[in-house]
């Protein structure tokens, strides 16, 4: 076309085009929104015209909606492959990635574990990994696209609708194998061989006359292992990927965005800091001595201290390793043990009785002049699932001694007595053991915290049939792992207010650097948190980040004291020492501590 044709024809269609722009303007109520900010600007006269200008006309632009996901393999505190959760979103038009989550593995292995153990561990987390990639850079990058990140009920709705398709799959998938196998088994004709009966017609290998050695007394059998359906973890990583990112684009603090959620956007006028169960010793399976049962040995600080001096416990840490170097030189082998550094974050030593532990707490806080039990207490994790020896159906607490479940109570009882400064017991029982539950939470369930970690249901599980008191308990350690939504947490602190349960928020083993466990457990109210020892990278990090938002409460003067300790200070005062005893005068179960 000729170049003033050309021409004529833009002139011509000029007018259309301006009228056009003048609707399109008009309809965006461009005009409007112009003259009031040049109105309001020209009185302000600010020094960065343009950055006021821009700031005005952002208010009206389009909220932030996510456009891609990306999910990558890293490595964990422990060097396990986990997941890597990114999202991006599109924000004025552009796209801007605006945060990534790392999620915490859920599996736990033995240090001690069979080499057959570990490398099947190792293949279920590295399977479980791949299928989460598939299904964050997949499936679920199209089915959050468009969404808003502040619509964290919708987005944990849809991943929840994804993950039951997921599960009716898998269903289905092992219905399918399971048909293929039978009709294989079933192809041949079952001749049974002639070797494999005796004359008699009794089956070769079966001895009569020889009793089996069965237990003393019948135990309940262990439950079935909840199945965690591979790469489940992608459902757990985005819906706190797309938590932080809704916080991060309303430019709020993690965790005042989860207090929001969980009060129905009713600013709560004071947030209180959890506490932190501190791990100093470990004393478990994985350690060379005799002692099996203390899996963690941890350190309660007073509730009058801010999370600030708590953490000055670390001399006591330092402390421990100067009693030990103190014991008899004979003993190299447990200066040698203290050199290791479990992966919880404590100090590993080996120890042939119960009390071995406890007295070396007791010598530490004693030479830095504090008292257990006044200005310090213990919670001793016993992880006692891990005991039980199924063949005798009794717990190993020790090498060579067993113990029945009801000798586990009774063996609790004492060393409480003995050791009054003892306020929590985690898993002091298998969750079979229903009736021993309710027997130690009557003996010492008002003077002692008796924690459910293994010995809970998942946290789906908890959902669905909300029943807390099985096992009979004071509260639950809470682990963000799998297909956890956001939702669901903030459901179930509810739930555990209600009935007036202790929500503590725990790390796994399998700890990554991601410090957002802290918000949640700042955000939910958790009156405690459990985090490991004050070693290894991946701890210290969320050490430092409850430090961090303790100082920020306290500027903005928002911050208030932990209280749950309150009624076992009161029952601690009425308490009497009679001959180096202690004669019980606080409340009976349902009016003491465990009940706050």
């Amino acid at each position: 076309m000729e170049p003033g044709r050309e021409g004529e024809l833009q002139r011509r269609h000029l007018p259309e085009l301006r009228r056009q722009a003048a609707e399109y303007y008009r309809s965006n109520e461009v005009p409007q929104r112009l003259e009031e900010a040049l109105n309001a600007t020209f009185y302000l006269r600010p020094a960065d015209l343009y950055g006021h200008l821009a700031n005005y006309f952002s208010t009206f632009s389009k909220p932030p909606v996510i456009c891609r996901l990306i999910g990558r393999k890293v490595l964990d505190g422990v060097g396990q492959p986990t997941l890597e959760v990114e999202i991006f979103c599109t924000v004025k038009n552009y796209e801007k990635s605006i945060c990534s989550i790392v999620v915490s593995s859920h599996s736990e292995i033995l240090e001690n574990a069979s080499p057959e153990a570990i490398d099947a561990d190792e293949k279920e987390r590295n399977d479980s990994i791949n299928r989460a990639l598939e299904w964050v850079n997949g499936s679920l990058n199209e089915m959050l696209r468009d969404l808003q990140p502040a619509d964290q009920c919708k987005v944990d709705e849809l991943l929840g609708e994804y993950f039951a398709r997921k599960v009716e799959e898998e269903k289905e998938r092992k219905a399918i194998e399971k048909e293929e196998q039978e009709a294989a088994i079933s192809a041949p004709a079952c001749v049974p061989a002639l070797s494999a009966v005796t004359p008699s017609g009794k089956k070769k290998g079966v001895k009569l006359g020889k009793k089996s050695s069965v237990a003393e007394k019948p135990i309940p059998p262990m439950e079935p292992i909840e199945p965690v359906l591979c790469g489940s973890i992608a459902i757990g990583g985005l819906s706190l990927a797309v938590a932080k990112t809704g916080a991060t684009i309303n430019n709020t603090p993690l965790y005042l965005h989860l207090a929001l959620m969980k009060h129905n956007q009713d600013l709560p006028k004071e947030l209180t800091v959890p506490l932190p169960m501190v791990t100093l010793l470990s004393c478990g399976k994985s350690s060379s001595g005799k002692l099996k049962l203390m899996k963690e040995v941890m350190l309660i600080p007073p509730t009058e201290l801010t999370v600030k001096q708590v953490l000055s416990v670390i001399q006591i840490w330092d402390h421990l390793t100067k009693v030990f170097q103190d014991t008899d030189p004979r003993k190299v082998k447990t200066k040698i043990i203290l050199k290791r550094i479990s992966h919880l974050g404590c100090l590993i030593t080996g120890c042939d009785s119960l009390e071995q532990p406890l007295s070396l707490m007791q010598t530490a806080c004693k030479n830095l002049g504090l008292e257990l039990g006044i200005h310090v207490h213990l919670a001793i994790n016993c992880a006692a699932h891990e005991l039980m020896d199924y063949t005798k159906g009794k717990y190993e607490i020790l090498t060579g001694t067993l113990k029945s479940p009801d000798e586990m109570v009774d063996m609790y009882v004492d060393l409480i007595n003995k050791y009054p400064s003892i306020i929590a017991l985690v898993d002091p029982l298998r969750k079979e053991d229903d009736q021993q539950w309710s027997n130690i939470c009557n003996a010492v369930g008002s003077r002692c915290y008796l924690i459910a970690e293994d010995a809970s249901k998942s946290i789906s599980k908890l959902m669905e049939d909300q029943n807390i008191n099985v096992p009979k308990c004071s509260g639950l350690i809470i682990k963000y792992t799998n297909q956890t939504k956001i939702s669901d947490l903030t459901e179930l602190t509810r739930l555990l207010d209600g009935q007036r349960h202790i929500a503590i928020l725990g790390s796994p083993a399998g700890e990554s650097s991601d410090d957002s466990l802290v918000d949640l457990a700042v955000g939910l109210g958790a009156r405690f948190i459990k985090l490991g020892g004050l070693s290894r990278g991946e701890r210290v990090t969320k050490y430092n980040r409850l430090l961090a938002i303790e100082e920020e409460l306290a500027k903005n003067g928002t911050l208030r004291m932990s209280f749950f300790l309150t009624c076992f200070q009161l029952a601690m005062n009425k308490r009497t020492k009679i001959a180096g005893g202690m004669i019980e005068t606080a409340p009976q179960e349902g009016k003491g501590m465990k009940r706050l």
